[in-house]
């Protein structure tokens, strides 16, 4: 992977080139930043630029020995933990290890820009949910202790670093903390509150920001030959996230924008308070959702509660939303104030979060459309 086929960050590069010239690589480095945001992307480009034997100014090479293999994402020095869980062909003591060949498969296939929905998606693994487990930190101590293949450094990308369960992350401390020589972790992480303390302090925070909508115009001018206004209202739907924006540009479905349909229904019927209505909307609106479609859903709420706040504190010109949306925002943002906002997030994240849990999506939907109902009326 080279820094120049990764979207926007070109100041990111730039320090990370700079770390590996000046000779400071960090052992122990954080990549943290909201999805879609290319955080894989930039650590496997970072890896192959530190490997990498005939550096150029502003990229790796490309071409000596090394990156062809971290091309092929197969370099003996490069490892990868990620989240598994048990599917048809593994059914017990599931490891990243044992799950390598489609990683790789599934990273060309996205050309890098992953999610844990389209990941579980390609596992089939339907509504269970992943973890790096306590095996994932055996396998990975015994193969940093070995001495390298062929590059100067091993590099271990741990995507998705969240999904640690405790024993893990105890597990991996001494080793984050005083790593063997010339061996760098990369975590990669979307939720920074879910890591324990002692592994956010054991590491060099590096923020990855949301693209801009220009850069996500202008990738998918460039990726799928669409006119410039489609990319445009394209890149303000996905909000820097360019695998919404990938996902809105060949799926017709969400071409429609369904969670803004949804949420137009479900907020009108939470207004009026109609039970028979809600129950039926869940039933048949949020029910076949698979978990991820369902905290993908409320996620899309945030953003447009977060809209309405911007909206009702003269904050117009930073609302950035096709002309549809913006004009349900107007009718819909009177009845959101700074009495109800930090009620109604702390609903949704914590209804995001009980969904990960496995909670029953139709009680938590019912019960935060009873809440919603109670909110407004504080307006």
């Amino acid at each position: 992977m080279l820094f120049s086929q990764i979207i926007g960050h070109e100041d990111i590069k730039k320090k990370l080139i700079q770390s590996v010239k000046d000779n400071r690589v960090a052992h122990a480095q954080l990549f943290l930043g909201p999805e879609g945001t290319g955080k894989l992307a930039l650590a496997i480009a970072y890896a192959q630029y530190i490997n990498c034997t005939d550096k150029k100014e502003n990229d790796s090479c490309g071409v000596c020995p090394s990156c062809k293999k971290y091309n092929s994402l197969a370099h003996p020095d490069l490892h990868f933990l990620f989240p598994t869980t048990t599917t048809k062909s593994v059914k017990k003591d599931q490891e990243s290890e044992l799950f390598m060949t489609e990683w790789r498969d599934y990273l060309i296939a996205s050309k890098t820009y992953v999610d844990l929905h389209s990941w579980y998606s390609f596992l089939d693994v339907e509504n269970k949910q992943g973890m790096i487990n306590v095996r994932d930190a055996s396998s990975i101590i015994r193969k940093l202790n070995l001495k390298t293949y062929e590059a100067e450094y091993k590099v271990a990308i741990i995507w998705m670093a969240e999904k640690f369960n405790i024993q893990t992350a105890n597990k991996l401390l001494k080793l984050l903390e005083e790593p063997p020589e010339k061996t760098v972790f990369i975590l990669i992480s979307e939720n920074q509150e879910e890591l324990l303390t002692t592994v956010r302090s054991r590491t060099v925070l590096v923020k990855i920001p949301k693209l801009s909508v220009d850069e996500v115009q202008n990738a998918l001018i460039r990726e799928f030959q669409c006119d410039i206004t489609k990319a445009y209202n394209t890149a303000l739907l996905a909000n820097g996230n360019w695998i919404q924006a990938r996902n809105i540009i060949s799926d017709d479905e969400n071409n429609d924008n369904i969670y803004f349909r949804l949420f137009q229904k479900w907020m009108r019927y939470c207004f009026r308070f109609s039970a028979s209505e809600l129950i039926d909307f869940i039933a048949n609106d949020i029910k076949p959702l698979v978990r991820e479609k369902q905290k993908e859903f409320l996620a899309y709420g945030l953003n447009v509660f977060h809209n309405a706040l911007l909206y009702n504190n003269g904050l117009k010109d930073s609302i950035l939303l096709p002309e549809e949306e913006k004009n349900f925002l107007i009718n819909f943002a009177p009845f959101i104030s700074n009495n109800n906002i930090d009620l109604i997030i702390e609903l949704f994240e914590e209804s995001i979060n009980q969904i990960e849990r496995n909670g029953n999506a139709s009680l938590i939907f019912l019960d935060d459309s009873f809440k919603i109902f109670n909110y407004f009326k504080m307006k």
